[in-house]
């Protein structure tokens, strides 16, 4: 072989291995991905169910999860996470009243998350609201370098302009909160969506958060700790990784209130993408007799 015959030669040795560390030439096929539609049902029907029949619903559930770990493993490993933490006993618990407890770590890493309520129709706050930011200020006096977060859209009926999210950190700031620790989630209509759009904003724009403390209404600590949870779960990386769990809570003594298990189904679902069949359950027109009947 002369000298041109061995460039030649090591050339195309060279082209045929850059091709196989670009594309993977002589790699095993990856398998087919998998049909959204059906990890949908599959998630849907899984939720609704435990919403519905709670802890009656464990074997069906088992099965479901099965079925979705074997169509998407990622999926089914995550959903297995969320559906573990939704029928665990410690969900809001130990549950803490007026200000955060003692022992959480003071750094900007804590974020304080302040759930909104609707505001009146003028755009002027309620008193619920305003006794939930009383516990965020509380905790915020405890905990001085954290950040916190308020985070509710617009519902002042007469009053596009105002959101849940300004009065409150325009409260905040009144009450002497520097302006610098207050974030602003302004977007969101519904518990589902203030955990993913708040969990967005503080991944992609707050770096060094990495724990969340909810703060809300008694009734609404668990819903709150639950999809912030899954949101984190849904969003991370690598399943089993979240990067903003949450490590604790705050709340007011609400004189009544309740969520059902429905709501939080609801809720779930929507976290999933399922925007039409979250709020046919919030506004209870969702059949649940279009489900397969437990076995």
């Amino acid at each position: 072989m002369n000298g041109k015959q061995w460039k030649r030669a090591l050339c195309a040795m060279l082209l045929l291995c850059l091709c196989v560390t670009l594309f993977g030439c002589g790699r095993k096929e990856e398998a087919p991905a998998a049909d959204p539609v059906e990890t949908g049902k599959l998630v849907e029907e899984m939720v609704v169910d435990y919403g519905q029949y709670g802890d009656e619903a464990a074997g069906r559930i088992d099965t479901l999860l099965g079925e979705l770990a074997a169509a998407d493993p990622d999926m089914g490993e995550r959903w297995k996470a969320i559906m573990a933490l939704w029928a665990s006993p410690t969900l809001g618990q130990p549950l803490t009243y007026n200000v955060l407890p003692d022992g959480l770590e003071d750094t900007d890493a804590l974020c304080l998350v302040v759930l909104g309520f609707q505001l009146n129709p003028d755009g002027s706050m309620r008193q619920e609201l305003v006794e939930r930011l009383t516990v965020a200020l509380n905790s915020l006096d405890k905990y001085p370098n954290a950040y916190v977060v308020c985070t509710g859209g617009g519902t002042a009926a007469e009053n596009p302009s105002a959101t849940e999210a300004g009065e409150m950190a325009k409260w905040l700031i009144a009450q002497g909160v520097e302006p610098g620790r207050i974030i602003v989630e302004d977007h969101s209509m519904t518990t589902a969506q203030n955990a993913a759009y708040t969990c967005e904003i503080l991944a992609t724009q707050y770096p060094s958060v990495r724990r969340l403390a909810i703060i809300s209404s008694d009734y609404h600590i668990a819903t709150g700790e639950l999809l912030f949870h899954a949101a984190s779960i849904l969003r991370s990386d690598v399943p089993g990784e979240e990067t903003l769990p949450v490590v604790a809570n705050a709340a007011w003594k609400a004189p009544s209130g309740y969520l059902p298990p429905m709501f939080q189904a609801g809720a779930l679902i929507e976290l999933s993408g399922d925007m039409e069949t979250a709020f046919s359950i919030y506004y209870d027109t969702y059949d649940i007799h279009s489900l397969p009947p437990l076995s």
